[in-house]
């Protein structure tokens, strides 16, 4: 690898996709690898950059998020990252100390993690079963190449998933009976020291407004002060491969912007960084009176680059295991602005916790096994006093729902709202509630898809061994010990991929691990016992 000193050529660094893995890339290349800004150009399909993490709408029209991120101390890449960027309301504190200090002020102790015909559950016991016990520490030693490409399911009895573990466990990650055994045994090593807390969610860090506006705001103005290019609306279509000293070389960038097809000749010192896949690609969003569409067509471009890059070499993984299951890999999602706080009264008196202070809310009795989280208000940057915004989702979105008698595919925002009601016993004011309320479904068809079953090589390295100038990026990449579906691995992926095209002596942060710390190990092994 060729090393970035003051003899390295000039070189241009092309990222394609506008998600926080390239906003991150971007910043570590400026930073670590002393590139200038105007160097590096971003390619990005959409309108606006910040791929899943984003956030939109206004109070008129309501706001939209299509998800929702949890932080913690153990996600030393985030922190490292935002420990350079400057806060957009003080530049004299970056986003870091923001965060910190925000969770300093407003920390999370929840109530009412799980709630069963319209009361709370006690979860202070995880309510293993003795073989549940045995089935998790086994887990937890065997190797993830003896557990090959087996499902969850195929590892505990059926009883484990009525467990109070379960209900917290699965709707706090978002996991699925039929995913990855290998994910969910990364996930036990790599979030044990959330173990004895996962019914209250004290460790939970959140950002002081919505992630887009707390972290993809400051990171692309910053990048942008940087002298950063930024392409949007321009899809990378494909790239061109030269074999070069039995590796493999891209010369050529082909994109369409405008519905103008263009090209993109690179150097012999130039790099590329594609994010490969995509969580949110082809999502859609209802209204109150309409459900989402279900797109399954591809319409997205992140996906297609992908089969066309992998079709170049084996080395370049194979997307068709992730985005073939949509069935598998769906779950829809909503938001709900609302005029007023009659509804925030209700759920803070029924929870005892004021907005902010809780965590995720999940009805285990819902069919579509719904949840929702009431955040610190206000969750948008300039969102109004009078205005509230709360999101939530469910992962059963083929099933009918107990109340409104359709699947939640089906459902209008009105609908959605209906069942939430209902399932909180809120009936009497149902009607003012629907009439103050504007529901904002999500249909997500790969939100889940890095969960799915795989094998080695599913997942291509960041930087295969048969890359010249290329590192792939993001969530559908390999990264050993670390977890998908988390800001964390995406900016991991960053780190690794800058330090190594660049040869620079350095590692990515090292991954937190509290299996090496007694402390963790004994609470978490008393919450197991328990």
């Amino acid at each position: 690898m060729e090393t970035s000193d003051t003899t390295t050529p000039y070189r241009n660094i092309y990222l394609v996709g506008g998600g926080i893995a390239s906003l991150a890339s971007a910043a570590y290349f400026i930073r670590n690898g002393k590139i200038r800004g105007d160097q590096i150009t971003i390619f990005e399909e959409q309108p606006i950059m910040g791929g899943s993490l984003d956030g939109s709408g206004c109070p008129e029209d309501g706001y939209v998020l299509r998800g929702g991120r949890m932080l913690n101390f153990s996600y030393v890449c985030t922190y490292d990252l935002l420990s350079f960027i400057p806060s957009l309301t003080d530049p004299a504190v970056t986003v870091h100390g923001e965060i910190i200090a925000f969770n300093k002020a407003n920390k999370t102790h929840s109530n009412a993690r799980v709630i069963s015909n319209g009361h709370i559950v006690d979860v202070s016991s995880m309510d293993f079963s003795y073989k549940d016990r045995l089935d998790l520490i086994e887990l937890m030693a065997i190797s993830e190449d003896k557990l090959g490409s087996k499902q969850i399911n195929q590892w505990f009895d059926p009883r484990f998933f009525e467990t109070n573990f379960w209900y917290m466990w699965d709707t706090m990650f978002a996991f699925q009976q039929w995913h990855s055994l290998v994910e969910f045994k990364r996930y036990l090593h790599r979030f044990i020291h959330e173990f004895e807390r996962i019914n209250t969610l004290t460790g939970v860090d959140r950002t002081p407004f919505n992630q887009y506006d707390s972290i993809v705001k400051p990171l692309i103005k910053w990048l942008q002060a940087q002298g950063v290019k930024f392409e949007t609306g321009a899809e990378v279509t494909n790239l061109d491969f030269r074999r070069l000293d039995d590796k493999e070389r891209v010369e050529r960038i082909h994109y369409k912007q405008n519905n103008i097809k263009k090209e993109l000749e690179l150097t012999m010192h130039d790099l590329i960084l594609v994010t490969v896949g995509s969580m949110t690609a082809d999502s859609s969003l209802g209204s109150m009176q309409t459900p989402p569409d279900v797109i399954l067509n591809k319409a997205g471009g992140s996906w297609k680059l992908w089969h066309n890059i992998a079709e170049r070499n084996p080395q370049f993984g194979n997307p068709i295991v992730f985005d073939n299951h949509v069935d598998q890999s769906k779950w829809e999602s909503f938001t709900v602005t609302c005029k007023g706080t009659e509804f925030f009264n209700l759920m803070e008196k029924f929870t005892g916790n004021i907005a902010g202070s809780g965590g995720l809310v999940t009805f285990k009795d819902s069919n579509w096994l719904m949840s929702v989280v009431l955040p610190h208000q206000p969750h948008f940057i300039g969102q109004p006093n009078d205005v509230t915004v709360f999101w939530g989702y469910g992962l059963f979105p083929n099933k009918e729902g107990n109340y409104v008698k359709k699947r939640m595919v089906d459902c209008t925002g009105a609908e959605i709202m209906t069942e939430l009601l209902s399932h909180l016993h809120f009936n009497n004011v149902t009607d003012q509630i629907l009439k103050t309320s504007n529901c904002i479904p999500c249909m997500l068809p790969y939100i889940t898809s890095q969960f799915l079953v795989r094998e080695k090589g599913d997942r291509p390295l960041v930087v295969p061994e048969v890359s010249h100038n290329l590192a792939f990026i993001g969530q559908f990449v390999e990264v050993p010990e670390d977890v998908v579906f988390t800001v964390e691995y995406s900016i991991r992926t960053a780190q690794t991929a800058v330090y190594t095209l660049l040869g620079l002596d350095k590692q990515p942060t090292p991954i937190y691990k509290g299996v090496h710390h007694l402390g963790v190990l004994f609470e978490a092994a008393k919450t197991l016992l328990a």
